[in-house]
């Protein structure tokens, strides 16, 4: 089956099936950095040089340290993984003081398919909008629908489906946003 005919046929089911748009006046931009697997990590806990590593994040989601073995990470803030290791850490010594920082992005991949020269799977190292994606891909195919992108993100195990007009962006009308991607979006150009 070609590129275009799974394009077209995913759209199909997409608009059939219960995934639906943002509600209106709901955020599309979180601020947060969430872990996610490949990501390098630097765990520093005070006065410990043994307990104090650099660890990737596995394709579990977890990271394997000292004492602790496997620790949940992927999905979690650094501030919130910091906490868990607190608490962890709190049975084997008095007062620990934990760092954790962010060495090494791997884990931000967006996928742009469809009427685009080059549809690809990106890896980002920062903040993209849906059109910083479009530019990465190329632009647009000469048959590319350009008022009817879509965005496919899942939030909570449910697949949202988020209209984005292009023409709208560029003319400037403030009724569409270019909105920033999230890991695991797919960006789909009919």
């Amino acid at each position: 089956m070609s590129a275009s005919l799974f394009l077209i046929g995913f759209l199909a089911a997409s608009e059939a099936g219960a995934a639906a748009s943002v509600p209106r006046g709901a955020r599309l931009d979180d601020p947060v950095y969430r872990i996610g697997p490949e990501d390098v990590l630097q765990v520093s806990v005070w006065n410990n040089e043994t307990m104090s590593r650099t660890a990737a994040v596995r394709p579990d989601g977890k990271i394997s340290l000292p004492l602790l073995n496997d620790v949940p990470a992927a999905g979690l803030t650094p501030v919130e993984l910091r906490e868990d290791l607190l608490r962890r850490l709190a049975s084997y010594m008095p007062h620990p003081e934990v760092s954790v920082v962010v060495t090494d992005v791997r884990s931000f991949k967006v996928t742009v398919m469809g009427q685009v020269p080059r549809p690809d799977r990106y890896v980002l190292k920062s903040a993209a909008t849906v059109m910083d994606l479009l530019a990465m891909a190329g632009g647009f195919t000469e048959f590319a629908a350009r008022s009817r992108v879509v965005v496919l993100r899942s939030v909570g195990g449910k697949n949202e489906r988020i209209p984005f007009d292009y023409d709208k962006v560029r003319d400037g009308d403030t009724g569409q946003v270019n909105f920033q991607v999230r890991p695991g979006d797919v960006v789909l150009v009919p």
